[in-house]
């Protein structure tokens, strides 16, 4: 499909016509698969992704600019397979992080841990000092500034030193 039609089916899609988004979905849908499996590399996890991103176009509609309507697109699908794969991504992580953190610290450490910190706090320290991410690495985890995770992790250091100090 070329740009002009997609760029008038979105601006019909705006006034509310259901017939336009069927025709842009029909269009539009093979193209956007495509795109989308090149980030999840996996079928079913890329159809999931093709209904939810004509789900937030339809959401979206009333924010589309006329222009270059599959950019627009194509953006709202990548938008959503980088958040779903970096979700997906610190959902394994902090699945994989309770086995090793009961049997690498030790009782009163973890216990002290759990007492003095927030989630979050606990997190970055598990992430840093078990794991040996670097914090940039876990900034991108976490989806924060890398400045952040680095002074929520002194921080965190500060709160254990006072604790185990007691």
């Amino acid at each position: 499909m070329n740009d002009h039609k997609t760029n008038k089916l979105l601006l019909r899609i705006a006034k509310g016509d259901n017939v336009a988004f069927e025709e842009l979905y029909t269009s539009t849908a093979r193209g956007v698969y495509a795109f989308m499996y090149s980030y999840f590399k996996n079928s079913a996890e890329t159809e999931d992704g093709v209904q939810t991103v004509y789900l937030k176009i339809k959401q979206n509609i009333s924010q589309y600019r006329s222009g270059n309507g599959l950019a627009w697109i194509l953006q709202i699908a990548k938008n959503y397979a980088i958040t779903t794969l970096k979700r997906n991504r610190v959902s394994e992580v902090f699945d994989e992080l309770t086995i090793p953190v009961t049997q690498s610290c030790s009782n009163g450490v973890f216990d002290t841990m759990q007492r003095v910190l927030n989630e979050e706090e606990q997190r970055i320290m598990i992430l840093h000092i078990i794991w040996g991410y670097k914090h940039r690495e876990i900034a991108i985890l976490l989806n924060h500034p890398t400045g952040t995770i680095t002074s929520k992790y002194k921080r965190a250091i500060d709160k254990m030193q006072s604790a185990l100090k007691e």
